[in-house]
């Protein structure tokens, strides 16, 4: 029997069942690596022994009667989390070999669950992109199109899901680098609420790991269905061992609905700074008629929505001035200049990135305190719905686009071309108030590429928006296999069906 593409859940209860072993499910996910990850490029860092050895552990541990959340399970880590004895470099050329003596405290988490781990995903420089390319690994190829990306930052987990690597993955979002990669390669992603799940040991080399909390940037689940979504969060939920941790553990609430009659959702699709293409308006519209048949409250629009242009001026301001706060002095003061040559009626989003990498403390706390309004907006929007549907970002995967220059960079929307980074907005709609979002296929675009959408759920009600993403999978689908000639052996293991 062909394991690859089963949902961890079915792997799970093979095992239980004596059907298969981990030891066999580990081999045949290396074998498939082995002959199809040529084309795709996802795992950056293979760790084939130690995976076999966990494997073998797992199995002798089952025999004894155990039975952990993921036992047996093959897996794959984001390159940016540590794992000791393998390298972390966040694709930066002066770091490749940093290999950190511990463990990020979510790869713990993982063998602690009994997780078998194959290796590590690859990423873009700093994962600072919307595609997953770098000097040391390469380019990561989106399954479904070669020439097209498969999203960043955790566009390697992405990819490594959409091709049979394992049955999960986790990743981690900033700037929407779990619902990216997952609406591009056709799989599901969920970002937490803000500081929902300890990310210790997720950080840049040199830095010490240590018990940050984060503004803006969460770690995650990412799954081939919506089920394993909840299975891998109830792993990595939970504060920090080494603070938080100390004082209580985490018991989120039920999901406020089980039935897709019972859900309030509000549907958008456009935004007043960038176009929706064709073929992700036919997502949230299929997504949209799903909910209408299946008997839930449906509207387009509601006046407790906080503004799409100052949520999108927020983010952009909290985003970058943070990415920025690292640069050495002299860079520093180069922004500065041409910050200072903005005309003053310049409002546009590339203004507002450049001033924000020159904000001054003062600066990032007015942006804070809006922000704190706009929180207090959606608490008022969800007392009357229960999820919000809508892009991720306004198209599907792109082509490759390596120019260094990322301002020069352009994202073409049926035609129009817009500045790279406003892609964004979308994905910052969630990320800016700490929202929790699950990402879900919602079908293909009329080249054949998938097409996804997020729910946009209540803080720290993270079942509210899985739920309805196990409902919405029931009744449009979910993950297919990508077709022959990207994939040439997981499409002959699957059949003509999966195409």
């Amino acid at each position: 029997m062909e394991w690859n593409f089963r949902s961890a859940e079915e792997l799970l209860a093979a095992l239980r069942a004596g059907e298969v072993t981990s030891v066999e499910l580990t081999d045949e996910a290396i074998a498939g690596i082995e002959r199809d990850d040529e084309v795709v490029n996802a795992i950056c860092v293979p760790d084939f022994d130690r995976a076999r050895a966990a494997a073998r552990g797992a199995d002798r541990a089952r025999a004894r009667g155990e039975d952990r959340p993921l036992l047996g399970v093959p897996v794959t880590v984001k390159e940016c989390y540590d794992m000791a004895g393998l390298p972390t470099t966040w694709s930066m050329p002066q770091h490749r070999d940093h290999v950190p003596a511990e463990d990020a405290v979510q790869v713990s988490r993982l063998k602690a669950a009994g997780a078998v781990v194959l290796g590590k995903t690859n990423v873009p420089l700093g994962l600072q992109d919307i595609q997953s390319f770098n000097e040391i690994h390469g380019t990561t190829n989106n399954p479904w199109d070669r020439t097209r990306t498969s999203g960043g930052s955790s566009g390697g987990s992405a990819a490594a899901l959409a091709s049979g690597f394992g049955a999960l993955s986790i990743g981690s979002d900033l700037a929407g680098s779990l619902r990216t990669p997952a609406h591009f390669c056709g799989v599901y992603a969920h970002k937490p609420t803000l500081g929902l799940a300890a990310t210790r040991g997720m950080v840049a080399p040199p830095a010490q790991a240590l018990p940050v909390d984060l503004d803006l940037a969460v770690v995650g689940p990412m799954a081939r269905t919506a089920r394993d979504l909840e299975l891998l969060l109830e792993v990595m939920a939970g504060p920090d061992p080494l603070t938080h941790g100390i004082a209580y553990d985490v018991a989120l609430p039920p999901a406020r609905h089980g039935r897709l009659a019972d859900f309030r959702v509000l549907v958008l699709d456009e935004h007043p700074l960038i176009a929706t293409g064709a073929a992700v308006r036919a997502g949230v519209d299929r997504v949209a008629d799903a909910l209408t048949d299946g008997g839930a409250r449906v509207a387009r629009r509601s006046p407790l929505l906080p503004d799409l242009t100052e949520a999108a001026t927020l983010y952009t301001q909290l985003l970058f001035s943070g990415t920025v706060a690292r640069f050495p002095v002299e860079a520093h003061e180069q922004l500065r200049t041409r910050a200072a040559a903005l005309g003053v009626d310049d409002r546009g989003l590339d203004a507002t990135r450049l001033r924000a990498m020159v904000f001054s403390h003062h600066d990032w706390l007015q942006a804070n305190t809006r922000r704190e309004l706009h929180r207090h907006g959606w608490r008022q929007l969800f007392a009357e719905f229960d999820a919000v549907v809508c892009p991720i970002t306004p198209t599907p995967a792109f082509p490759h686009d390596h120019d260094p220059d990322l301002m020069r960079r352009r994202v073409d929307v049926d035609g129009v071309e817009y500045p790279y980074f406003d892609q964004l907005v979308w994905a910052g709609l969630a990320t800016m108030p700490g929202l929790p979002a699950t990402a879900i296929p919602a079908g293909r675009s009329p080249e054949g590429l998938p097409v996804g959408v997020q729910l946009i759920g209540p803080m720290f009600e993270d079942r509210t928006p899985l739920r309805l993403a196990e409902l919405l999978e029931r009744e449009i689908g979910g993950f297919r296999a990508p077709g022959r000639g990207v994939l040439p052996g997981a499409r002959r293991a699957r059949g003509a069906g999966h195409g």
